[in-house]
């Protein structure tokens, strides 16, 4: 059985999720100028640029609604706190920094935390694959250190301890706790994000909190692939604990895998489709189903990843071992995997 033609679609689909966020995070300041010029009654008053953006408001808007002073309130904030169509939202590290900062739980924010914490539970990393407004930009910084490596230019592609985000966490928790503020505002890329947009829009200027996003690219492009998503972002941190429980998986189907090592060459995670190592560190991004010639990647409804299956059916190690009579039909045993079990880019 091959992979649903529809899943090896799903990494365009995901590309037009976050194009679709980071440009909602773009019109949301614009709207919210656009809101108040029209509830201020100030159009005769406004500077040639305020004009401008209450005319582009007026363009987007009216097709919706003949009272935006009213109706535009069901579009407000970032993907830290924010109501998307009338429903009110919050990123699940949101709820844990204001618990930590005020040492009490807020029920109405974590109410607001619950759909994405489910989710997550469901789909494991996907905030981080298929809506994080820094992975739209941090994913294309990658394509452009592909591209300097084939210049020559040295890109390094260091290795770190991945339990150092975990770390961060901790460290971001203890010292909310201790200093009453959500130091997590500081360094979270997709806050950073949204907020330096509004900043940009609104008042004409960005803050620090760009100065420490544009060092967050120069890490990934100097020290380590998607570094900071995969050693510091204490939001994946958060994510990568929930999603050790998603229900929905990434799986290998070693019958008709060749052993070609795409997939780990794509994923820009560093982890191991090949061996069947996904994790909890995968955001289900599909780069890897995409990628596969023969189809051996898919979804699937699991409560744990599989274990190693050794190498694929179709490939040169399997019927090297095949020949030589010391691997079953399956190609499962430890033996196998055992002196074949490198595969890992």
């Amino acid at each position: 059985m091959t992979v649903i033609p529809l899943q090896k679609k799903l990494n365009y689909l995901r590309w037009v999720a976050l194009a679709t966020v980071f440009s909602m995070l773009l019109l949301i300041p614009f709207l919210y100028l656009y809101q108040t010029f029209v509830a201020a009654h100030a159009y005769d008053y406004l500077s040639s640029y305020e004009k401008l953006v209450y005319k582009f408001g007026e363009f987007v808007s009216s097709p919706f609604t003949s009272d935006p002073k009213e109706a535009l309130d069901a579009l407000k904030g970032t993907t830290w706190i924010g109501r998307l169509f009338g429903l009110d939202l919050a990123d699940p590290l949101a709820a844990v920094a204001n618990t930590a900062a005020s040492k009490r739980f807020y029920w109405p924010l974590w109410t607001m935390a619950l759909i994405p914490i489910g989710l997550t539970l469901v789909f494991g990393r996907f905030f981080c694959g298929w809506l994080c407004p820094a992975t739209f930009i941090y994913e294309l910084n990658d394509n452009m250190g592909a591209w300097l490596r084939k210049l020559g230019v040295p890109v390094s592609r260091r290795r770190l301890n991945r339990s150092m985000k975990y770390f961060v966490l901790a460290v971001g928790i203890a010292w909310s706790v201790l200093m009453g503020v959500t130091v997590f505002s500081w360094i979270y890329p997709p806050l950073l994000i949204g907020r330096e947009l509004n900043y940009a829009i609104t008042l004409g200027g960005f803050g620090a909190g760009m100065v420490f996003f544009v060092l967050t690219l120069l890490f990934d492009l100097l020290v380590a692939r998607r570094g900071f998503c995969r050693y510091l972002c204490p939001g994946g941190a958060l994510y990568s604990l929930l999603g050790h429980f998603r229900l929905l998986r990434v799986q290998r189907k070693a019958e008709i895998c060749n052993d070609c090592a795409k997939c780990n060459a794509v994923c820009q995670f560093g982890l191991s489709p090949l061996t069947d190592r996904f994790t909890q560190e995968c955001n289900n991004c599909t780069a890897c189903i995409q990628v596969c010639p023969t189809d051996a990647l898919s979804f699937a409804l699991r409560i744990q990843d599989q274990p190693y299956q050794g190498p694929g059916h179709l490939g040169r190690h399997y019927a090297r071992h095949r020949h030589d009579g010391e691997v079953p039909e399956d190609g499962k045993t430890a033996q196998l995997a055992a002196s074949t079990g490198s595969g890992r880019i």
